[in-house]
């Protein structure tokens, strides 16, 4: 495990979180807390947090997009995914947080 690096930050983030999914508050935040020292960063481990929520909302907004024909459709199913998973996500972002700051 390379310390620092962002990609085995979002692995180990997906990974825990698949595995602890059964416990609701306390996985999310393992895994966000493991993500976040392996980012080697608070600021590092918050980006492996929210980008793979990024890159699926910009693959739907396309997918909406090429399907319906409405850009503003696409962009609106978008956005409103990418808040659920943020809302959703916020015990992985506190985990990546204070993972992050005790390295």
């Amino acid at each position: 495990m390379q310390k620092g690096s962002l990609v085995m930050a979002i692995i180990w983030m997906a990974v825990i979180s698949l595995v602890l999914f059964w416990l609701p508050l306390a996985g999310p935040l393992l895994a966000g807390f493991v993500g976040g020292r392996t980012a080697g960063s608070a600021g590092r481990g918050l980006l492996a947090a929210i980008l793979p929520a990024l890159v699926l909302c910009l693959m739907l907004m396309a997918a909406g997009t090429a399907l319906i024909g409405l850009p503003v459709i696409g962009a609106l199913a978008s956005i409103s995914l990418f808040l659920v998973i943020v809302i959703q996500g916020f015990p992985l972002l506190v985990g990546a947080l204070i993972g992050g700051l005790t390295v």
